[in-house]
């Protein structure tokens, strides 16, 4: 299971850090990644990160302004989100994969978070 947290109303230009704390089970092996909906659009990718930590990759549109990390330690992840403009308002999913491919497809993902609204006002 995994439970995202950390969303809420900012002004465009700050930052805010989501968590996506699992439970249950490790997940240290798994990759991990972030994902974004907005009513009527297709959940899009943001950012995935692999299990050793060695592999990131973001969207086009986030890279440079948000960071993807992960402490398997506490079996957490998170999505550090500078500069937000109003553009990134939507629902945040993270998601869990152990195929280790196809990182920017939602279809690859076993394991979901609920959710957490971020809202950037402009």
């Amino acid at each position: 299971q995994l439970q995202a947290s950390g969303g809420g109303l900012v002004q465009a230009g700050n930052s805010l850090r989501l968590s996506c704390a699992a439970s249950g089970r490790s997940f240290s092996s798994y990759t991990v990644a972030w994902f974004r909906q907005v009513p009527g659009k297709e959940r899009e990718f943001v950012a995935a990160i692999g299990w050793n930590l060695i592999m990131t990759t973001y969207a086009d549109s986030v890279k440079g302004r948000f960071t993807i990390s992960r402490d398997n330690a506490k079996n957490t992840a998170y999505l550090q989100m500078n500069s937000l403009k109003a553009e990134d308002t939507a629902v945040y999913y993270c998601a869990a994969q152990s195929h280790h491919n196809g990182y920017r497809r939602a279809t690859t993902y076993g394991y979901w978070g609920q959710g957490t609204l971020v809202t950037v006002s402009s």
